[in-house]
């Protein structure tokens, strides 16, 4: 498999370090990605989302969510079992596991609940006015405000 330098790019770029880390995060990503525990991703609505994965046999005191560094991380930790236990069939698999999901830019997370064996989880991405589109009015020739102008040109 190649490997790619992207040190270049950290030394003639600014700002674009997250673009650069992306790349780099996909690039090294092992080939088989692991598929414990399963989940779903749903789009409910134009800028919310749901992400629910099936995590049957833990409760929600084993079960953590944090969002660090533009990612989601979602982790389990099963307790300790108790050793007087004999199990003639093991088939609910409780192995702890840590997965991670990529964060668009301006995508927050609003709610995670447990229930039913499913935790679900809320995201909504949040637009800020400033990268909002705007429309900026047309003004007849008429209509400009010459003395805006002269006094923008007077403080110069």
């Amino acid at each position: 498999m190649r490997t790619y330098d992207f040190a270049p790019l950290y030394r003639a770029t600014v700002g674009f370090d997250r673009i650069a880390d992306l790349m780099d995060r996909v690039l090294t990503t092992e080939v088989a990605q692991p598929t414990y525990p399963p989940y779903n991703i749903e789009k409910l609505d134009g800028d919310a989302y749901r992400i629910s994965i099936a995590v049957a046999g833990f409760s929600p005191d084993e079960l953590s969510v944090e969002v660090k560094d533009g990612a989601l991380q979602v982790s389990a930790r099963k307790a300790p079992e108790d050793a007087a236990k004999t199990y003639l069939h093991r088939g609910i698999a409780t192995r702890a596991f840590e997965r991670r999901f990529a964060l668009a830019d301006h995508v927050r997370v609003t709610a995670a609940a447990h229930q039913d064996g499913m935790l679900h989880i809320d995201l909504v991405r949040e637009t800020p006015e400033a990268l909002k589109p705007r429309r900026i009015e047309i003004s007849r020739s008429g209509d400009v405000d010459l003395k805006a102008v002269e006094h923008k040109a007077e403080t110069v």
